[in-house]
């Protein structure tokens, strides 16, 4: 009889173990992996409350950037995945800004209004594919973990391809923010002269729980479920860097940005990284845009947006290649 009993209570914890493990494999698919033909397929323009106003808007921003020319270009990761990205040049030796798109969404649809803006006030843009997107390599998005190690290799490749003369802008919508707000606090090129956060999160944790809790899911589950499933099938520890801690070593000044009416991406979370940065002594500055949804902070309000980042990146800009020019006239008066 104790046999017996011990038999079927064995598989009853087999089972269960079972159920887990195919619990966490569902849960892993369905958040962070992207089959190849997800990656390949259409992304439609956001529709709802807050972006159906601006669907003709949003349209000929993207039929816009489909229509412009730009180079191929791809590099190799850390990890050894191919990036793939798109370098428009306005005019050779411009200052660059390298841009980053959003979860499961789409380079030329992400940042149309942003690649917009850097192109018509003359800077050169590499618009990336971010891994588990589009033409980039790899199935398996990782809340920007891996992707900050890619955003050093585009920053490392500008400034081998480029020139250190070449100041450099990392920008990024959703969690393209994120990415870059989590390279902050690597070793950079000294040509990043700023960072431009919009939308962004302030950790793989946070905005997990943040959906969970939205969706009325119980969020502490929701959080082991996608972190375990990470680590075990994705090879990736989702807790083990977030933007908070990042902007707090940041080098470069961060401009963050951010629609009130954003139902992804709470506003409050930018608050929380321009508190950090604040704390930290780096500088910051955050503006929030009345009314905005999720990533359309530029369509909100367009004249605002433009002189917004404008006045932010010209700035920089500016003085890097004064300063490096001055560096460079002192280095030759001394030979």
């Amino acid at each position: 009889m104790f046999r017996i009993i011990a038999g079927i209570l064995v598989a009853f914890i087999l089972s269960i173990a079972v159920l887990i493990y195919f619990g966490l494999y569902a849960v892993f698919r369905a958040v962070l992996y992207n089959t190849n033909e997800r990656k390949s397929g259409h992304v439609p323009l956001p529709t709802g409350e807050g972006y159906d106003q601006h669907q003709e808007s949003m349209q000929e921003l993207v039929d816009l950037m489909k229509e412009i020319p730009y180079e191929e270009v791809r590099v190799r990761s850390f990890d050894n995945l191919t990036l793939y990205g798109r370098y428009y040049e306005v005019k050779k030796g411009a200052p660059l800004q390298i841009q980053f798109h959003g979860y499961r969404g789409e380079a030329i649809r992400d940042m149309a209004g942003g690649n917009r803006v850097a192109r018509e006030h003359g800077q050169n843009t590499l618009v990336v594919d971010q891994r588990a997107h589009g033409k980039s390599g790899g199935n398996v998005t990782t809340f920007g973990v891996k992707e900050r190690q890619d955003c050093l290799t585009w920053a490392r490749y500008a400034a081998k391809r480029f020139g250190m003369q070449t100041p450099v802008i990392l920008s990024g919508v959703s969690m393209g923010a994120a990415t870059v707000l989590m390279a902050a606090d690597l070793k950079l090129p000294d040509n990043v002269v700023g960072i431009i956060a919009d939308c962004g999160y302030t950790s793989p944790e946070a905005i997990v729980r943040d959906v969970g809790r939205a969706r009325r899911y119980p969020e502490g589950a929701v959080w082991w479920l996608v972190k375990t499933g990470a680590k075990l099938f994705g090879h990736v520890d989702l807790a083990s860097c977030g933007a908070i801690s990042s902007i707090r070593k940041s080098r470069v000044p961060v401009l963050l940005i951010h629609g009130d009416a954003d139902r992804y991406v709470p506003v409050r979370m930018s608050r929380e990284l321009y508190e950090a940065a604040e704390e930290a002594g780096v500088p910051v500055r955050l503006e929030i845009f009345r009314g905005g949804a999720h990533g359309i902070s530029y369509l909100t309000d367009v004249p605002r947006y433009t002189d917004l980042e404008m006045e932010f990146t010209s700035g920089l800009m500016k003085r890097y290649i004064r300063e490096y020019s001055g560096e460079k006239e002192s280095e030759r008066g001394k030979i």
